[in-house]
């Protein structure tokens, strides 16, 4: 089978590349060929048979180019062009969409259909929605300016999305949002996709609310990267679980600073915090917080198999965080905001336990409870070794039985 993967980065950028490069390395060692679609970068490390990319978008920069940005993010004829080239030379059986919007913009799904007409073949387009953004324009479902939980634009009214301004605070921003929503839901493009990957059955429960979508969604947590039959599970050092972790960025919509304040109002129980984010000054000024900043491979794995447990409140509707799973994987309970896909991961009372999202006296007297029973964590952590994850080998055979056939 040809598959291609599409996705506006094709460097290592989040969780989304994650995704397409694990799972477009596991399609390859079965047999499968993969090819990738997206933009050029400096750091690109995957691509096509054509060399074919879309010039590089970068908002932050200046010039001339920046000029017509606000046209080439809701339609891009350039990304539409490259894409059917890819096409022709790679003839795919499968399109497999993943971040696409502003920068590739939906016009590569008319690409596909398009060459699908012109040479009579069904080809499979399958979209994995590692966010909301085809039913919240700003793709988060909350207000950055205030930080609300927001599902005024799930019904289709988008223009909510202007008037709360909900892309960076612009007013500009938003309303390009707001258009991009429109066109295509008037279009019906996103009806053009055959099926919907959805990471959560949150997820799943709020694009289904889009009547074009809902017959095409299937649920499907995400893979575990790390080797399941090496976790280290052996290697916990019970002498050692003496601080509490929060792994992950340092941001407001991640729930760091009512976190931060839950660790000032515990002063006797010591945090531990890698990673790196825009409160990143916050995470340095509270005295019992020992920031190690970015960590990952086997620095990483210490950190968290050696922690009391670890906290994760985020105050967005996250889709299926690998943080959890990865505490989890390692045996560390997990304490997790309930919003989002979190609360499908965490089984209250038993691996861990869960607190009202972005409600600091609740998140501080769930770390001081778990804090002083450090028996209850123990009987968390046990019942986290019977936790059962996708490989990426099992997530990739699913994938190709249950959609890539289809």
């Amino acid at each position: 089978m040809k598959i291609l993967m599409v996705n506006k980065f094709l460097h290592p950028n989040g969780g989304s590349e994650t995704y397409i490069f694990k799972l477009g390395e596991q399609l390859q060692k079965t047999g499968h060929e993969v090819q990738f679609f997206g933009m050029e970068h400096a750091g690109r490390i995957v691509g096509n048979h054509a060399e074919c990319y879309t010039s590089d978008m970068d908002f932050h920069g200046g010039g001339l180019k920046k000029l017509l940005y606000p046209l080439r993010i809701i339609y891009s004829t350039e990304a539409r062009k490259k894409m059917h080239i890819v096409l022709e030379d790679f003839q795919p059986d499968v399109v497999h969409l993943n971040n696409i919007n502003f920068q590739l913009t939906p016009s590569v799904i008319y690409a596909v259909r398009a060459y699908e007409k012109k040479y009579g073949k069904h080809v499979q387009i399958v979209y994995t929605a590692h966010d909301y953004q085809w039913v919240c324009p700003n793709h988060m479902m909350r207000v950055p300016a205030t930080g609300e939980i927001c599902f005024a634009c799930r019904g289709g009214d988008f223009r909510q999305c202007s008037r709360k301004r909900c892309i960076h605070g612009s007013r500009m921003k938003s309303l390009l949002g707001t258009i991009e929503a429109v066109y295509y839901a008037k279009r019906k493009t996103y009806g053009m996709v055959d099926v919907i990957v959805c990471p959560s059955e949150f997820m799943k429960k709020q694009l289904d609310t889009d009547p074009l979508l809902a017959d095409k969604t299937v649920m499907m947590h995400n893979f575990i990267e790390t080797d399941l039959n090496d976790t280290g599970q052996n290697d916990r050092d019970e002498k050692s679980k003496d601080y509490v972790l929060y792994f992950g960025r340092f941001s407001e919509e991640k729930g760091t600073g009512t976190l931060l304040e839950a660790c000032r109002a515990l002063p006797d129980i010591p945090f531990v915090f890698a990673g790196t984010g825009p409160l990143e000054d916050k995470v340095d000024q509270v005295p019992n917080v020992e920031n190690r900043g970015f960590v990952t491979g086997e620095a990483l794995r210490r950190l968290i198999l050696n922690a009391r447990f670890s906290v994760y409140p985020s105050e967005w509707y996250e889709n299926c965080p690998f943080s959890v799973m990865e505490s989890q994987m390692y045996a560390t309970p997990v304490l997790a905001s309930d919003l989002g896909g979190a609360p499908e991961l965490v089984q209250a009372g038993r691996t861990g336990d869960l607190f009202r999202g972005g409600d600091i006296q609740e998140l501080t007297e769930h770390i001081r409870a778990l804090w002083n029973d450090p028996e209850l964590c123990r009987k968390y952590s046990q019942n986290c070794k019977d936790i059962n994850f996708d490989t990426v080998e099992e997530y990739c055979d699913k994938i190709v039985k249950k959609v890539y056939q289809s």
